[in-house]
C-alpha cells in the first residue's frame, strides 16, 4: 500500500511541483514506508513553501528528533509552537510545549 501511495503522489508532485499538499502527502507516504530521508526532503520543501504552515514543521521536527538531530529540530518545533499559538491550535501547542520542555 505504501509503495502505491508513493507512486501516486510522486506522479502528482512531478505533474504539479508547486502543489504543497501533494508534496506533503508524498512526504507522509515516505514516512509511513519508513523511508525517512526521503520524507525529510519533502517535509523540508513544504516548510520552505509556506511560512505559516505548522504541520510540516511539527512532523519534520519530530522526525529529526528521532534521528537524533536536536539542533535542527528545535527551531522547527519552536516555529511550529509560535504558529500553533497564533492560529489557536491548542492541542498541537500543548504537545509542542512538552516536546520542547523535554529538549531543555
Amino acid at each position: 500500500m505504501s509503495e502505491a501511495r508513493i507512486a501516486q503522489f510522486s506522479k502528482l508532485v512531478e505533474q504539479h511541483p508547486s502543489n504543497e499538499m501533494f508534496r506533503f502527502s508524498l512526504a507522509q507516504a515516505y514516512e509511513n514506508a519508513g523511508r525517512i530521508d526521503e520524507a525529510v526532503t519533502h517535509y523540508r520543501a513544504c516548510v520552505e513553501s509556506k511560512a505559516d504552515w505548522m504541520m510540516p514543521r511539527i512532523t519534520l521536527g519530530k522526525l529529526l528528533l528521532k534521528q537524533g538531530d536536536k539542533t535542527s529540530a528545535r527551531p522547527l518545533l519552536e516555529d511550529a509552537l509560535k504558529l500553533a499559538i497564533e492560529q489557536d491550535h491548542e492541542d498541537p501547542a500543548a504537545e509542542l510545549r512538552e516536546i520542547l520542555e523535554d529538549l531543555s
